[in-house]
């Protein structure tokens, strides 16, 4: 389940792309399919080693086109073993949420990003964040869990004033919020509940039929359930000598379907 729109996010062939927290290497596996040179990076040894070892089944599948390159790495969002301006895109998905020093890991994400990249940043939604919070202790208090909740317009001036440039934004997975507070109701570590596990197999059969009723239905509710809040963002160029003897406005390379559309 992809949370970042990579029609909205292309990701070329070739693209230098850093998954910043990539987790179970959703995003990374995606753009690896896309052609591009990835680098999975995440703190967990576990996950790191998960991913790796799944770029290489893709790889002997031939899932992947000649030239794509992939590997996982494990490291410290804060401390980011990549030279300034390494990378093409770089997306952080669901991962600002759990770091107390939020403010380090965006420094760094800009610092890596080359001027005229771009940057997916995902973060769990307020509205259904808070209700989560409300319903259960445990959903938040575990080690590593989250420890805040972002206000969309906070988090965008954060981002702001760490040089990058807020070019498209959505909500995303209106249909897993329910799922969630159900979770939050009858117990968030109780995996075998019955009404979950009913919930949780229409998930997966919603992601694997993708029925028009359930995709219509996420599209209309999205703006107001969203699990998720996903911002699109740009690192601006550097003013060139001459610009200011040209009224031609710097241009960036474009960013397809929706880029300015908002969420609520």
């Amino acid at each position: 389940m992809l949370t970042v729109d990579f029609e909205r996010f292309p990701v070329p062939g070739k693209a230098r792309v850093l998954d910043l927290g990539c987790g179970g290497g959703r995003h990374s596996f995606e753009a690896f399919r896309r052609g591009a040179q990835v680098i999975a990076l995440d703190y967990s040894a576990d996950e790191v080693g998960g991913v790796n070892n799944m770029f290489g089944a893709m790889a002997a599948e031939r899932q992947v086109p000649s030239g794509a390159r992939a590997a996982s790495v494990r490291g410290d969002a804060l401390a980011l073993p990549f030279a300034d301006g390494t990378f093409d895109r770089v997306i952080a998905a669901e991962v600002l949420e759990h770091l107390p020093e939020d403010g380090g890991a965006m420094a760094e994400l800009a610092r890596v990003l080359r001027p005229g990249g771009f940057a997916a940043v995902t973060v769990p939604a307020r509205f259904p964040e808070r209700v989560c919070w409300a319903l259960s202790d445990d959903y938040h208090n575990v080690e590593g869990g989250h420890v805040r909740i972002y206000r969309r317009d906070d988090l965008i001036g954060k981002l702001r004033a760490h040089g990058l440039e807020l070019i498209g934004q959505h909500r995303a997975h209106a249909l897993h919020a329910p799922y969630w507070w159900l979770r939050c109701l009858v117990g968030v570590h109780d995996d075998d509940h019955p009404a979950t596990r009913l919930y949780h197999r229409l998930l997966v059969w919603d992601m694997m039929r993708r029925p028009a009723l359930t995709r219509v239905a996420e599209r209309l509710l999205d703006p107001v359930l969203g699990k998720s809040e996903v911002l699109y963002l740009r690192k601006p160029r550097p003013p060139r000598p001459d610009d200011e003897f040209t009224a031609a406005p710097l241009t960036a390379e474009p960013l397809t379907a929706g880029a300015g559309r908002a969420g609520s």
